[in-house]
């Protein structure tokens, strides 16, 4: 999938042997460096031929009305978008006033690498002059996960075989509003035609200049968002290095700040400039304490020295490898990838510290920087298994949006909460209803990351104090939502509860009656949510009656979740034996993927949505996600039957889907192909498969890789809180190694082809279940299981042709096709044979 000769195969490390203009936007998201607070693209310090020129910081947003072309009450009123941040990623080279510039350069050496060990990107050239110098330029680019506010860059510049004049010129740049002569506008599209993942674009000025100034060697902007009032500063430092004698100059306007170092080299004598940079944003602090908040921020740093700022870094990526790391023997393409993978969920997550997890981290402006719940189904897991703190601090995030999610769901007429679609500062952004707010299973999906990150811990604490109120709000909209239907007549114990007017995760199916993934979660939400405030009751009646006030929770209301989730309305079709998407799925006809040519897919963008929405086709899996979130509910021969029917549907159009996909074919027996859908989320971005990774990493798909490693091939299933395992591991992988952390317990785990083994850190002795016999370790001991197989093997894929001459519940027959555009006249066949003369 990747050019090895480009990017070789480095377990440890993304590398880069050549530079190439032609998918500049791709390497920038894949070279990025950040720490879930900010984030810098990789852009190469020049500032030239720039696909987006992003510094991204989580949060940082402007706000602006929504148009729709037809107004109604409750459409979401105002967007929100991520704000391009100052840019203080340019040390532009020049010796003898010759810029180093890529697409004129006589380049001899060149390697960047975005080292995953150490938690840096470097880059290093060779570049021979017009004049002849022969210069070596070494650079380096940091973004502290110690410091959440701090950035270190450093340039290095040595002439080898001459004395030269060297100027580095050091830069800061308002590119949101105003672009230096090399930049090109971010946000613009690069090509035509219409694509709903790239963020907006605001025409107006958006950063208004506040304080900026310049003393020695530091410069400073800042600056208030017009709409969203929201402040951010930036200070940068420089430190130059060098037994050169050199001179410096700077520049300072509103929405630019230079320091430039002039230099008389000498061969062979080095010049290092390095630059120390602090960022903070606020929804309401001024922008002046924001500046010297970025001057603590770089004080710290001053006093502490560079080198311990880069030594703080390579700790704490070991730290956390040693927590996170899987690891696939004999297989370092994989592994590489894998680490890549698991890199950027750190650097989405690791010091968002109470924001959310934009869908593309702070690699790129895709999807305007919002947050979806992506975050709870794909990328908590992987929190809290490895560093339970990043999903609390992610949750919290939900938390406090209960006031706003509250509002949202009076908007909408239901009791409890509503958690928005797509949003930055808690208010729902998504313009589309149909495929936004209509996906209710957003409030289930939190509770359902809720109640992984609590089983995974054990962490009462939160729960009763802030998750309590997560899970009673979302269980409460459920009951408006939904109603009761009597069966045979209203008999007592007949009646069962329906959910309708909603999207599931398939995009592609929209306001549609009892949606199978809805109506499965909603039932666990409510459950949880029930079980929980009568554990309160008896194990912390303080909390209990806290939260009772709190939430003016009614006696009997917990009773009432129990009722509705016990007669919820699980769809299932005796005449296919599956269960359908939805109430009226089947009855759609199938659209033929198979014979769909390249070029109009994703479907998304080649058709419109209500062609679409008439035919049984997905954009992402949608009951097989239900199959492993919540397969205690389902049998092996129901996941079989299901996965085999909605296989051959599934677009792959969203990234969500193959991680998902590939758990469940190595549940089922599809080995070799869950391998193929495992590669496909592994490679997404890094082969850039879906033509987009330009616009930012998918960061669920990242998530999702970690957890078809560990749940897909590794077996990991916590229902009900108990662990268990049934590895699926691929034929040809010798060894699978993962840890886990479990109410404080580490746990080493291994898998080969013929045993499971398990060891213990400290803790209390831990039962634990492998293919259904049951297992208890003691702390700081080993547990080894033999293993007869890995599964059942299944050849191929599943195809549509199994099911197209099988007949619905009405007997007619399913048919598959693919939407044409005529001039003819459908005919039936009561109208050929009249065309006929047939005596009729």
């Amino acid at each position: 999938m990747i050019d090895r000769n480009r990017f070789p195969v480095d377990p440890w490390r993304l590398v880069e042997t050549s530079y190439s203009l032609d998918d500049a936007g791709v390497s920038e998201t894949l070279f990025a460096v950040g720490n879930g607070y900010l984030g810098l693209r990789g852009n190469h310090p020049e500032g030239r031929f720039a696909h987006e020129q992003g510094t991204f910081i989580n949060g940082l947003h402007e706000t602006f009305p929504i148009r729709h072309a037809e107004q109604a009450y409750g459409f979401a009123e105002v967007g929100q978008t991520i704000v391009n941040a100052p840019d203080a990623k340019v040390m532009r080279v020049y010796v003898d006033d010759e810029p180093l510039s890529f697409d004129v350069a006589d380049i001899r050496e060149y390697e960047r690498v975005l080292d995953m060990r150490e938690g840096v990107l470097r880059r290093h050239v060779r570049w021979q002059t017009p004049s002849g110098k022969d210069v070596v330029v070494d650079f380096d680019r940091l973004v502290s996960f110690e410091e959440k506010h701090l950035a270190v860059m450093r340039v290095s510049v040595t002439v080898l075989n001459a004395d030269a004049p060297v100027t580095i010129s050091c830069q800061l740049i308002n590119r949101q509003d105003g672009e230096d002569v090399y930049g090109g506008t971010p946000n613009a599209p690069k090509k035509a035609g219409f694509d709903p993942r790239k963020a907006e674009r605001i025409h107006e000025r958006v950063l208004q200049p506040q304080e900026y100034w310049q003393d020695q060697l530091r410069s400073a902007l800042s600056y208030r968002v017009t709409e969203s009032g929201m402040t951010v500063a930036v200070v940068a430092d420089h430190l130059i290095d060098t037994e050169n004698v050199y001179t410096a100059r700077t520049l300072i306007e509103p929405d630019i700040a230079k320091n430039v170092f002039r230099v008389q080299a000498k061969a062979g004598v080095p010049v290092t400039v390095t630059k120390l940079v602090g960022y903070h944003s606020s929804r309401g602090v001024p922008a002046r304490e924001l500046v010297d908040r970025c001057r603590r921020s770089v004080d710290r740093a001053l006093s502490e020295g560079v080198a311990s700022v880069y030594d703080r870094q390579r700790e704490w990526m070991a730290a956390f490898w040693e927590r996170s790391d899987v690891q696939i023997e004999g297989q370092d393409d994989l592994q590489q990838a894998t680490r890549w993978c698991l890199f950027q969920l750190a650097q989405a997550a690791a010091r968002a510290d109470g924001q959310g997890v934009p869908a593309k981290g702070l690699t790129g402006s895709g999807y305007s920087g919002h947050y979806f719940w992506d975050t709870e189904i794909y990328v908590l897991p992987f929190l809290a298994y490895t560093t339970p703190l990043w999903a609390r601090n992610a949750l919290r995030m939900r938390y406090l949006m209960l006031p706003a999610a509250r509002r949202r769901a009076f908007q909408l007429n239901e009791a409890g909460v509503l958690f928005p679609w797509r949003t930055i500062n808690g208010e729902e952004a998504s313009a589309y209803y149909a495929a936004g707010t209509a996906q209710y299973h957003i409030n289930a999906d939190v509770c359902f990351a809720l109640a992984k990150y609590v089983r995974a811990t054990g962490d009462v604490e939160f729960l009763h104090r802030e998750g309590i109120d997560i899970a009673v709000e979302t269980a409460r909209l459920w009951t408006t939502l939904g109603f009761w239907r009597s069966q045979n007549g209203g008999h007592h114990g007949d009646d069962t509860f329906h959910i309708h007017g909603v999207t599931g995760p398939d995009e592609y199916t929209t306001v549609v009656n009892d949606n199978l993934f809805t109506n499965v979660m909603a039932r666990f939400n409510l459950r949880f949510a029930a079980r929980n405030v009568r554990e309160m009751a008896e194990d912390a009646p303080d909390a209990f009656r806290a939260m009772v006030e709190r939430l003016n929770l009614e006696p009997g209301e917990w009773e009432a979740w129990d009722h509705a989730a016990e007669a919820m309305h699980i769809p299932f079709s005796p005449a296919l034996g599956i269960h359908p998407q939805d109430e009226v799925f089947l009855e759609r006809e199938i659209w033929d993927l198979e014979n769909t040519p390249d070029d109009r897919r994703p479907l998304l963008l080649h058709y419109h949505p209500l062609v679409i929405y008439r035919y049984q086709v997905l954009k992402q899996a949608d009951v097989v996600l239900a199959l492993f979130l919540q397969g205690n509910h389902f049998t092996d021969e129901d996941k079989l039957a299901d996965f085999e029917y909605y296989d051959a549907l599934t677009t792959g159009d969203s990234t969500l889907s193959a991680v998902v996909q590939s758990i469940l074919a190595a549940e089922v027996g599809y080995q070799d192909l869950a391998l193929e859908y495992f590669r496909e989320a592994l490679f997404v971005d890094l082969a850039d498969l879906h033509h987009n990774a330009a616009d930012g990493v998918h960061v669920a798909s990242a998530g999702g890789v970690w957890t078809a490693l560990v749940s897909g091939f590794g077996g990991m299933r916590d229902h009900f809180g108990d662990l268990t395992f049934d590895p699926r591991m691929p034929a040809d992988w010798t060894k699978l190694s993962y840890v886990l952390h479990w109410h404080g317990m580490r746990l080493d785990i291994s898998v080969t082809a013929d045993e499971f083994r398990l060891k213990a850190g400290e803790g209390e002795p831990l039962a634990f279940q492998v293919r259904g016999e049951t297992y208890t370790v003691e702390p700081g001991s080993e547990v080894v299981v033999p293993l007869a197989h890995q599964g059942p093997v299944r050849a191929g894929a599943p195809t549509l042709r199994k099911f197209t001459d099988q007949r619905r519940e009405d007997g007619t027959l399913l048919s598959a096709s693919v939407p044409t555009v005529t001039t003819a006249i459908a005919v039936t066949g009561e109208q050929a044979d009249l065309e006929h003369g047939a005596d009729v």
